[in-house]
């Protein structure tokens, strides 16, 4: 490994992942892919996940790549993060920029058909039934005044 130049910065799926961690915590970089996801992938796909991802070879790099690119099929429909989806009834798995674009759209989904948790995003309150009594309030902050 002395002889190899490391390389600082590995590009899979349009993410720049760092090159000086272990391949299991580095694909943790990519967003839709957790610790337990990235094990399953360096053991589905035959590298070491201890090895440090800036010292793989060309072709390990793509084989990570298309293993990902493949999520759905190669493994059970319990890890996938976006199973019966609203508008196809697929099982996806979504990375990367998907996951922002996909809940966007369910928001915007929720405003349109004017449910509860719609209307709560739009006016900025708290969706999930939490207690807006004392906390979770916006603009400034007046707090306690010191008399003079």
């Amino acid at each position: 490994m002395a002889d190899e130049e490391i390389r600082h910065l590995v590009r899979i799926m349009n993410t720049d992942l760092q090159g000086n961690q272990p391949v299991q915590y580095a694909l943790t970089g990519i967003r839709g892919i957790g610790r337990r996801t990235a094990r399953v992938i360096t053991d589905n796909t035959g590298v070491d996940p201890q090895k440090i991802i800036g010292y793989l070879p060309d072709e390990d790099v793509t084989k990570l790549d298309s293993a990902i690119r493949k999520f759905e099929d190669n493994f059970p429909t319990w890890m996938l993060n976006r199973r019966n989806d609203p508008a196809t009834g697929a099982d996806k798995h979504l990375l990367g920029q998907d996951i922002y674009m996909t809940l966007r759209e369910d928001v915007n989904d929720l405003k349109k058909v004017r449910a509860y948790r719609g209307i709560r995003h739009e006016r900025g309150l708290k969706v999930r039934g939490q207690r807006t009594k004392s906390t979770g309030r916006g603009g400034a902050t007046i707090g306690v005044s010191k008399k003079k």
